[in-house]
């Protein structure tokens, strides 16, 4: 069973400076090569939510992210509770 200190810092946020899609950004599993640019990246868009899920099962909760980055892209109108309820199972406490 996996320890609830195991999870993975994520942030969602709209790009500004560049396609002002949707996008995520797993903070936690940055290494040196794209830590800074990701960062940055996200630094300059929209925050929109962010949050921790667990490790375990985290493939699970990445698809579950991905889905609403597809829902945020094609228009839909989401709120940081959509995006919650759709992660409830995965949250990790902070």
């Amino acid at each position: 069973m996996a320890m609830e200190s195991d999870k993975v810092m994520f942030e969602i946020y709209r790009e500004a400076a560049y396609t002002g899609k949707f996008r995520v950004v797993y903070y936690t599993e940055l290494n040196e090569n794209n830590k800074e640019w990701e960062i940055n990246r996200a630094l300059s868009g929209e925050h929109f939510y962010d949050g921790f899920i667990k490790n375990y099962r985290k493939d699970e909760a990445k698809d579950i992210v991905d889905s609403i980055l597809k829902r945020l892209n094609d228009g839909e109108k989401l709120t940081s509770e959509d995006v919650e309820n759709a992660l409830s199972e995965h949250i990790a406490a902070g």
